[in-house]
């Protein structure tokens, strides 16, 4: 009888000698992106209590710390910016987990944002709100910046649009994100010429927010209006960069959270001896944070701009094609017509389009059931929600809100649909 309390403390104690593995951080926290990657790795970390943490006050563009060449540690999560961090990195013989993928021939394992669905959702978002004009700006050089635009000009392409894309006038060479950012500063004449030959109104994806502030400062200065004339949308939803911009800017919002907290399922994984596929894993963004950079309907036809209006603003309400038809002042026929030809889908196919958007909102910031939202989004009845969501989307609702509440995160104000591509 007395025994067994002496073999429950001595397992007690066995616990309570097991080491936690001890990871290094290596991700700068000066930028929002960063920082939510810390978050997302950070609730891992309090989930799971396994981790003893190795992190410091770092930007990504410094060299290796001086601690990391004699640390004696289990794994790395870093942004790997420098030849020379992912040398050290690998150096060290344990298990890594990149973040940034912008080192060619590197060979980790590799977690980073979607371009390529990045681009679709900008290029549906200008797209709908009537641009027929489109270019992009962003640093001529940077990989991730590269890429984007590749997606942005294909997604415009299938879609029967061109794409105008800046050049700088002077040839960059290789260099760092940092770099490239601040020679965005110089560019000022190349881009004010660049800017006032674009057709107009013109829809503009900058790679990421601070390319989309020096955009619209560059617009500011040569008299061009935002967004009436040019739209701009950025990239990674830097509360505070969009919103110094003037207008406050519109940005695709990445789901950084996610891709640090799998980023550490990851490198435990790697840590506990697993074998995993070798290819990047590619996390897709929230969703498109809409601010007034974005705010407007860009055509020429003004009664159909007032009819799409309209619909956009009554899309959850009870309304009709014909109410939609009244407010432009055309015949219902004729404003389906026009509607088709310059937006590419019937006006009653937009209407469903956005009491979707609204639905996955509310499947997102409520805990309402289906039921409830089917009433508050113009489906009337949660069947009818249930159906329509499963055939858009090619997922229950249920499962959809699911999927985000595995790691319990803030959503964006604005989830974009997008168009098919």
């Amino acid at each position: 009888m007395t025994s067994q309390p002496a073999r429950k403390n001595s397992r007690s104690s066995s616990k309570l000698r097991v080491q936690s593995r001890r990871v290094a951080l290596l991700i700068e926290s000066s930028r929002a992106y960063g920082r939510s990657l810390l978050l997302g790795i950070a609730k891992y970390v309090r989930q799971h209590r396994a981790w003893s943490v190795q992190s410091e006050e770092w930007r990504w563009t410094d060299g290796p710390p001086a601690w990391l060449t004699k640390w004696d540690g289990d794994g790395v999560i870093a942004r790997i910016e420098t030849r020379e961090l992912a040398t050290s990195v690998r150096r060290l013989g344990i298990p890594v987990v990149d973040l940034r993928g912008s080192m060619a021939g590197c060979d980790l394992p590799l977690i980073d944002t979607d371009d390529k669905e990045v681009s679709h959702l900008a290029a549906a978002h200008l797209m709908d709100r009537g641009f027929r004009h489109f270019a992009f700006c962003g640093f001529v050089g940077a990989n991730y910046s590269d890429t984007r635009c590749l997606w942005f000009v294909e997604s415009l392409a299938r879609a029967g649009f061109r794409c105008s894309v800046y050049q700088p006038s002077k040839a960059r060479k290789s260099m760092q994100t940092v770099a490239h950012e601040k020679r965005g500063l110089l560019d000022q004449h190349d881009m004010a010429r660049w800017l006032a030959a674009l057709p107009k109104p013109v829809g503009i994806m900058a790679c990421n927010d601070i390319r989309g502030q020096q955009v619209m400062n560059m617009c500011r200065r040569t008299g061009l209006v935002v967004p009436e004339e040019v739209g701009v949308i950025g990239v990674d939803n830097d509360e505070v960069l969009c919103e110094l911009s003037d207008p406050p800017l519109t940005s695709v919002a990445p789901d950084t959270v996610r891709i640090g907290y799998d980023a550490a399922v990851l490198l435990e994984q790697l840590m506990a001896g697993c074998k995993l596929q070798d290819k990047p894993v590619f996390v897709p963004p929230k969703g498109i944070v809409v601010r007034r950079s974005t705010e407007v309907l860009a055509m020429d036809d003004r009664q159909l701009a007032a009819g799409i209006r309209f619909i956009r603003e009554h899309a959850v309400d009870p309304i009709t094609i014909n109410d939609a038809a009244r407010a432009a002042g055309m015949s219902r026929r004729a404003f389906e017509r026009r509607f088709i030809s310059t937006i590419g889908r019937p006006p009653k196919a937009e209407v469903i389009r956005l009491r979707l958007e609204r639905a996955k909102e509310l499947l997102t910031e409520s805990d309402w059931t289906l039921s409830e939202i089917a009433e508050k989004t113009g489906f009337n009845h949660g069947e009818y929600l249930h159906t329509v969501f499963t055939q858009k989307l090619g997922m229950t609702p249920a499962k959809f809100r699911t999927s985000l509440r595995l790691i319990d995160t803030d959503r964006p104000l604005f989830l974009g649909l997008g168009r098919k591509f």
